[in-house]
């Protein structure tokens, strides 16, 4: 018996002995646990630490491996609206610093080494003698210096600061450039639409200078202009386009184009550079800069282009930056000279014709490339305006048919101004008319209206004076205003 009480003791101090040895290895086991955890989460933390500076990068090379397709990415760009920050890259000043003072216009040129031809220079002489001195206060041109050849940079940038020194001194003239590390992948891309590989690397290369150079320029002024390194300008440019801000203020746009090529004289608002740049960077290597800006202005709502004339900017070199091949590209609606755009005061429109599907009457009085069309006009038949409020003109101009439309002009009519508006809101007319001519060749033109016309005019009309059958377009309507009355 006392054996058997032995016995009992002893196993319970031995399972006390092995409970407690196993409570031991399971503390043990956590420890171990615990450490291992923290060992992974450093390692973690370490290697992270060694993406960041590729994360960036990274991001673009993967995002771009998709398609663009809008409708499938319509929401996540959305999503880009959260990209209002810049991007994170370390530029170098080649040339000038950029002033505290926000100015009106930043003017944005990226320029690379030409096989033929070198056109950056001209292009710069003609943004600063195209432009007033009150002008040039609200402007700033920044240059990017995208190739990777440092001494083509260094030669460059000595040119420059020769010839423009002055307008570096001012602070109106940046010179700038992005090492090569900051770049993303730029060889073995997609081959989309079967172009050669070194043509998909230029192209994507030139999507990703844009980019950074967008984004350098995000916070420098009101709004934002991109011109090409082969450019002319139209005298008093500037004023042309600050004229039709002011004439789309309330309405909303994205992208104002001021030329009908490539990626020269586009405007956008300095707001929206940041999300472009990021955009760009996403899908650098899918299209060219041109296609891709589409699918940038359609995301974000705006469906038409949104293109004014005269333009104010017209391609001048004869030799791409693209291997040296020739492009003679030229803008048919460029004007170099005395550009003055219209005024347009605003003004109600109606017509008794018969309007042919959507081009309707507004279209004729808008500064944007679009037209009235209306089918075949009788006699007696009008195109009507009634302005807000009693206008003095200078100018009036009106331009009937189109390039592909040649015979659709008015062939018999004339313009008549009128005084002394009867009427409701709606049907409000003028009870007496004055005729200031007559249409030649489908065209109506005078000056000094202001010394033909006594009295502030309340409405003017295009007036069918004799029946066709030739459909009619009023192409444009433009009007230059003197001064207000009472003023």
């Amino acid at each position: 018996q006392v054996t058997l009480l032995y016995a009992a003791f002893h196993m319970r101090h031995s399972l006390k002995y092995f409970d407690k040895m196993r409570c031991l290895r399971k503390r043990s086991a956590v420890s171990f646990l615990g450490i291992l955890v923290i060992c992974l989460l450093f390692m973690n933390l370490y290697i992270e630490d060694g993406y960041v500076l590729e994360g960036d990068k990274q991001l673009i090379r993967e995002t771009a491996t998709h398609q663009l397709n809008p409708e499938r990415y319509v929401h996540s760009f959305k999503d880009l609206s959260n990209f209002s920050g810049s991007i994170n890259i370390s530029y170098r000043y080649l040339a000038g610093t950029p002033l505290p003072r926000k100015r009106y216009l930043t003017i944005g040129l990226s320029s690379v080494k030409r096989k033929k031809g070198n056109y950056l220079l001209e292009t710069i002489k003609s943004i600063f003698e195209q432009s007033s001195y009150e002008e040039l206060k609200e402007i700033a041109v920044v240059v990017q210096l995208a190739d990777f050849d440092s001494a083509w940079c260094e030669g460059m940038v000595q040119d420059i600061s020769q010839k423009f020194a002055h307008h570096i001194i001012a602070g109106r003239l940046i010179v700038i450039h992005v090492p090569e590390d900051y770049y993303p992948v730029l060889d073995g891309l997609k081959r989309n639409y079967n172009d050669p590989e070194d043509r998909v690397k230029f192209r994507s290369k030139q999507n990703v200078d844009y980019a950074f150079l967008l984004n350098f320029c995000a916070n420098l002024s009101d709004y934002y202009v991109m011109l090409e390194d082969d450019v002319r300008c139209s005298k008093n440019f500037l004023t042309a386009v600050k004229k039709v801000i002011t004439s789309r203020e309330g309405s909303y746009w994205v992208t104002l184009e001021f030329s009908k090529l490539g990626y020269i004289g586009k405007l956008y608002h300095s707001h929206d550079l940041p999300r472009l740049a990021h955009f760009l960077l996403m899908f650098y290597q899918e299209m060219p800069c041109d296609w891709l800006l589409i699918h940038f202005r359609g995301l974000l709502a705006q469906k038409e282009v949104i293109r004014f004339k005269p333009s104010l900017f017209q391609h001048m070199g004869y030799y791409s930056s693209y291997k040296g091949a020739e492009n003679k590209l030229k803008d048919d609606d460029f004007e170099e000279e005395s550009f003055d755009i219209p005024d347009n005061p605003p003004a109600n429109l109606h017509t008794n014709m018969n309007v042919f599907e959507n081009y309707e009457a507004s279209k004729a009085y808008s500064s944007i490339d679009e037209y009235f069309w209306g089918k075949a006009p009788s006699s007696g038949d009008f195109y009507g305006i009634v302005f807000e409020k009693p206008t003095k003109i200078s100018k009036i101009k009106v331009v009937t048919g189109t390039e592909d439309r040649q015979n659709d002009i008015l062939h018999h009519g004339a313009l008549e101004v009128g005084e002394k508006i009867v009427g409701s809101k709606k049907g409000r007319q003028c009870t007496t008319y004055l005729r200031l001519g007559e249409f030649k060749n489908g065209n109506f033109e005078i000056t000094d209206v202001e010394h033909k016309v006594l009295f502030d005019i309340n409405c003017m009309r295009i007036l069918v004076t004799k029946s066709q059958k030739e459909w009619l377009i009023i192409r444009s309507i433009s009007i230059w205003t003197s001064q207000t009355p009472n003023q």
